[in-house]
């Protein structure tokens, strides 16, 4: 068996190293060849230069690499995500399942993840979501996700084909819920980010994430979803965890958005940015009010500022708690 890694970002790297630290060969495509050469001849990556990087995992800037794997990660952000699976189609076996393990909604289409993908390649697709730091996953420390496919049976065997002692899928049936609940929870942490760089408390912050669940269980129910699948891994363990920490994207954004002297050191993109508007449309197109996701998406927009954003939602009618 070969794993096939699709994106060389910090996500990227660390489930690399995780299958070639797990013992299985893995092959890694990078869109930069400076990024490639790097691993190659350094073991290094620039996201995470501080873990030296298992000898097993092969990685290149030619797509033609990724022919060889028979399981397929794609670690790509959504934004990009259609256009990367266009020009790499014909290199992927159309057996190999194809794992997508970014978060986040299409902003110009709505779409999801497995929306995109499934308009590219015929290959049979999973959800790989949850509470998960790369820094924590590259370096062995324990970790639990969710890994939802088609069915349980296709979610099993991925979940004995992925996991290893420290990470440790749990198999599920619920592709949407899985991947509402990492999109949504991006654009909830920046709104948390907002409220910590304005010194609005620990009991706002908790009841943002609380208001914010509320909303993003109410979306991913108008879509089809399972309650319980927002209750688990993929919904609330992943909201908490980006929403509580500093080393996340989402909340980095949502600290300089408060505060734009505010130094940070998370790197990488902060889906939450685009999935905004995105959650947004889809929530009106649904019916479904998402007063948090709204006000974040306003102040992305320019429409308002951050103190008017906070007001707004301040000003809310109060209303019996679902």
């Amino acid at each position: 068996m070969t794993i096939g890694v699709i994106g060389a970002g910090s996500w990227g790297v660390a489930l690399a190293q995780l299958c070639a630290a797990g013992g299985t060969p893995t092959v890694l495509w990078a869109r930069r060849s400076e990024a490639a050469k790097d691993i190659m001849l350094n073991r290094r990556s620039a996201y995470l230069p501080e873990v030296a990087l298992h000898d097993a995992i092969e990685a290149s800037d030619d797509p033609a690499i990724l022919r060889r794997a028979d399981t397929l990660l794609c670690v790509v952000p959504v934004q990009g995500m259609r256009d990367s699976l266009t020009m790499l189609a014909s290199h992927l076996s159309e057996q190999a399942p194809l794992v997508l393990c970014s978060k986040g909604v299409e902003r110009e289409t709505c779409a999801l993840p497995s929306e995109i993908a499934a308009h590219v390649t015929p290959n049979p697709l999973a959800i790989l979501s949850g509470p998960s730091f790369a820094a924590d996953v590259v370096r062995g420390l324990p970790t639990a996700v969710t890994i939802a496919a088609k069915t349980l049976n296709e979610a099993t065997a991925l979940q004995q084909r992925l996991g290893t002692q420290s990470f440790r899928p749990y198999a599920s049936d619920d592709q949407i819920g899985a991947q509402i609940g990492g999109a949504i929870k991006n654009v909830l942490a920046i709104a948390c980010g907002i409220v910590v760089a304005r010194g609005l408390g620990e009991s706002a912050r908790a009841a943002l994430v609380a208001r914010g669940f509320a909303e993003m269980t109410r979306l991913a129910l108008a879509l089809g979803a399972r309650r319980e699948t927002l209750a688990g891994l993929s919904g609330m363990g992943d909201l908490v965890l980006t929403c509580a920490s500093e080393r996340s994207r989402n909340f980095a954004t949502g600290l300089k958005l408060g505060d734009p002297n505010r130094a940070t050191t998370a790197l990488g993109v902060s889906e939450g940015t685009h999935t905004a508007a995105a959650a947004v449309a889809l929530a009106k197109k649904h019916n479904v009010e998402m007063p948090i996701c709204e006000t974040v998406h306003a102040i992305l927009s320019g429409e308002i500022g951050v103190s008017g954003g906070i007001e707004q939602l301040l000003t809310r009618p109060l209303i019996a708690e679902e």
